[in-house]
């Protein structure tokens, strides 16, 4: 039930769904005032989502920040999680990534410079209506192409969100007697914060590793804010999905 939730309210906060409900509104409700009210309200809500330097200032503020190879200290275990691909896309004799694909890359640029020395993925199918190849499988093809050895990586496939993904990692990292310390937590910038909170929830206070971002460091002032931007809407749809992900996960105990 709460996954079917999550799903739902994912789709309502769209800023995209939003901005269409107002103009709609304001075509179909008779009395004056209220399409007026309708009309600018979405209006403002299209000029304020599609402001680029809005969005990537609330963005770089939400983000964890990344950390340099040169200043880590090595980890026995690398813990990745999914979230990042395509699925049921034909010939399904590769993997096709969205935006995200830094979570694998990164890990396996971790493993190569011997920053950590095992890997375990952690994420099922994230499907409503129809289960695809868990993504788990997916990232582990993808790694052992880029040359790590099957017998470093770990698999935790079957979990459906990041707080079951952080009950099965404690029981993955008991099992085989990991210590807390000695594990670091890879996942995109954004999504940093509720990981971390889902971890902590299950008893693992974990070191983050952030990747894929999606605020930039430097944006040009007048551009930026005066004109429209189509990348406004997409940091936005991530910023909202997240926190209202967040709040949901309070609300059910999760973090």
């Amino acid at each position: 039930m709460f996954f079917v939730l999550s799903k739902t309210l994912n789709f309502l906060v769209l800023p995209l769904t939003m901005v269409v409900a107002f103009f709609l509104l304001s075509v179909f409700v008779k009395r004056q005032p209220w399409k007026k009210r309708f009309y600018w309200t979405g209006f403002i809500l299209l000029l304020f989502f599609s402001n680029d330097y809005i969005s990537n200032t609330i963005m770089r503020a939400w983000e964890i920040d990344a950390k340099p190879f040169s200043e880590m200290t090595p980890h026995q275990l690398g813990i990745v999680l999914t979230g990042t691909t395509q699925s049921f896309m034909k010939p399904d004799d590769r993997v096709y990534f969205k935006r995200g694909a830094d979570r694998v890359t990164h890990t396996i640029q971790l493993y190569k410079l011997g920053l950590i020395k095992k890997i375990l993925i952690s994420g099922g199918s994230g499907r409503l209506l129809k289960d695809d190849e868990p993504e788990a499988n997916k990232f582990k093809r993808v790694m052992m192409m880029a040359g790590i050895p099957e017998i470093d990586i770990l698999l935790e496939n079957k979990t459906r969100n990041t707080y079951e993904s952080a009950v099965a990692v404690k029981k993955v990292m008991d099992s085989l007697q990991f210590k807390v310390g000695d594990c670091l937590l890879i996942t995109s910038a954004f999504h940093m914060r509720r990981s971390l909170a889902c971890y902590h929830k299950a008893g693992l206070d974990i070191e983050p590793f952030s990747a894929d971002f999606y605020g930039v460091p430097e944006k040009i002032f007048i551009t930026s804010f005066l004109l429209p931007s189509v990348e406004g809407f997409i940091i936005w749809e991530k910023l909202l999905k997240e926190w209202t992900g967040f709040i949901a996960y309070k609300v059910a105990g999760y973090i």
